[in-house]
């Protein structure tokens, strides 16, 4: 009868809003994570409303030249990205993901409604004769205040959100377990779903109607993410903060340090560990002892000084095998960031290069070079689905794996295909600039070709975001510590951060040396069709093979981590 009882509670230590046990009928589950979808779904919408077009206001209504506007853009963007690092440690650390996404949210909704002022509001918003604008200081300044506020605002949701959703679903129940790997695909379906709506009627809007209403649009869909996150309060499986990890990493290192000149026993059941079942970490499993990082067993090496059990001087070996996980996620994580660089491209360079070109849908439509990443939104919402009702079960027969790829090949497949990426746009540009030559266009503000010859290019960065970026979501919340899941969301988010703020670089470098000798560069500031835009592309797909060999390496000598014992 204490069996049945039992069963109707969760086993992975998550617990309901009023802090009781999860009670596995009345929450978690699909139920729940619909609720989590729409939040999101919302949220990429305000972003990508705001964000997928944000090269042009900056160069229309602010008046930067393109370099200018594209660093802002990546560097912007890669601030997005590394905030979730201070809203992944308090999420683990104390507040927990539930109360880390409602305060962050927050701030996001407050900084969309400041963008809004700025582009609406007299005063405020650049004045603007004959399409040139003359933005002041203060107007400037209240703009990119407004930008930034953003930045810390989405710094707690997005490395919340997707772990949010997965702790919806028990890892100790196989049923459960099997539908959260579905939930990482649908997850980034409701991404792509609000990235379609943004780049097709938001751009529009912004680029035909004006930017007030263009902002002003993602500013309300922030909002209605945030009624909707709270609707689903009563549903929601909530996993307790288990204290800083940061904490528990540096006592790994200053036990390790003073016990440097000990050794560490051959048989791994000598070291320390707690008798009981549980972990010692509220909220993590126990983790099985692994060969890699040996120095690190120091810790858990315990002495004659070690008789009363100080964490500063002994830890258990879980504590221990938890670093070592942070630590093998670090090559892995690194090779995501020349990914994160070719994804970039669709909010930068994509963009100013289908500037350049015939964007007229029939004789009186224009469609904004920016709604082009409606493709790539595309690709993802056609891919996804078929990834998982179809690639899966037909993979799953040769490789007998029940995921059909492990995590690491899915993601080693994206990094292939977005060197074909790069190719496909360096080829267009090659195209383009041999049309602007043989009929003198040099100085003609757009050239007679399609923009829907950039298509391929879109549509294959999504392609390959479904392989590498939801598999890099899935592989990071799989292999993290449980107490440590937001921070190694936010550890793989991070990549997206280094990535823009590694384009950022590319095309600073690339300009410099460019124009040394008084040229125009690689990346004019006004004319493309006087540079080399493709020289650039080529750099980026020759990094991308690059970083896709020291990839093969690094999988090969990866290590999965084992889980030992039942959850707290």
């Amino acid at each position: 009868m204490e069996d049945d009882k039992a069963d109707i509670y969760t086993k992975d230590g998550t617990v309901d809003f009023y802090k009781k046990p999860a009670n596995k009928d009345k929450t978690g589950t699909w139920k729940a994570c619909r609720f989590i979808l729409v939040t999101e779904c919302c949220e990429r919408l305000a972003y990508y409303g705001m964000g997928t077009n944000l090269v042009n206001y900056l160069t229309t209504r602010l008046g930067l030249g393109n370099v200018a506007a594209s660093n802002s853009v990546t560097n912007w963007s890669g601030t997005c990205y590394i905030t979730p690092l201070l809203g992944a440690f308090l999420a683990d650390s104390y507040l927990g993901r539930y109360w880390t996404i409602a305060t962050f949210s927050s701030i996001y909704v407050l900084g969309m409604a400041l963008l809004t002022m700025s582009a609406s509001i007299p005063g405020l918003k650049p004045e603007c004769v004959d399409d040139v604008c003359h933005p002041t200081s203060s107007q400037t300044a209240t703009f990119f205040a407004a930008l930034y506020l953003i930045a810390l605002g989405t710094g707690g949701i997005k490395p919340c959100v997707s772990s949010f959703g997965a702790d919806q679903f028990d890892e100790s129940d196989e049923t459960e377990k099997k539908k959260k790997s579905s939930f990482f695909n649908y997850f980034y379906l409701s991404i792509n779903i609000g990235a379609m709506i943004a780049s097709s009627v938001l751009v529009w809007i912004q680029m035909n109607v004006g930017w007030g209403w263009g902002f002003g649009v993602p500013a309300v869909s922030m909002a209605v993410a945030v009624i909707f996150f709270f609707v689903g309060t009563s549903l929601y499986r909530i996993q307790l903060p288990g204290g800083s990890p940061l904490t528990r990493i540096c006592q790994v290192l200053v036990a390790c340090m003073k016990k440097v000149n000990v050794e560490v026993p051959m048989d791994k059941s000598l070291l320390y560990e707690t008798d009981d079942n549980e972990s010692n970490i509220q909220g993590s499993r126990k983790l099985e002892h692994t060969d890699k990082f040996r120095f690190l067993d120091k810790a858990a090496v315990a002495t004659e000084s070690d008789e009363n059990v100080k964490p500063w001087s002994l830890c258990t070996v879980t504590q221990v095998e938890e670093f070592k996980s942070v630590l093998r996620l670090l090559p892995i994580w690194a090779t995501g960031i020349v990914f994160s660089t070719v994804y970039s491209q669709m909010s930068t360079m994509f963009v100013l290069q289908g500037d350049t070109m015939d964007q007229h849908l029939g004789r009186n439509f224009k469609i904004p070079a920016a709604s082009l990443s409606l493709f790539d939104t595309l690709s993802v919402i056609f891919w996804a689905p078929v990834y998982d009702l179809i690639i899966i079960p037909i993979a799953r027969k040769y490789t007998k794996n029940e995921r059909g790829f492990t995590q690491l090949q899915r993601m080693g497949i994206g990094l292939v295909i977005s060197i074909f990426a790069m190719v496909v746009a360096g080829s267009l540009e090659v195209s383009r600039l041999n049309y602007v030559r043989k009929n003198n266009l040099y100085d003609e503000k757009t050239v007679p070709m399609t923009i829907f010859w950039q298509v391929p290019q879109y549509f294959l960065v999504g392609c390959a975001e479904v392989f590498t970026f939801i598999g890099q979501l899935e592989f990071f919340y799989d292999q993290a510590p449980d107490a440590m899941r937001s921070l190694c969301a936010a550890l793989s988010l991070s990549t997206n951060a280094l990535g823009n703020y590694l384009c950022t670089a590319l095309v600073t470098i690339v300009a410099n040396v460019t124009t040394r000798n008084g040229g125009l560069g690689w990346i004019p500031d006004k004319n493309l069709n006087r540079g080399h835009l493709d020289y650039f592309y080529w750099l980026l797909a020759i990094l991308s093979l690059i970083n896709f060999f020291a990839y093969l390496f690094i999988a090969n000598w990866y290590t999965y981590k084992k889980v030992v014992g039942k959850s707290p």
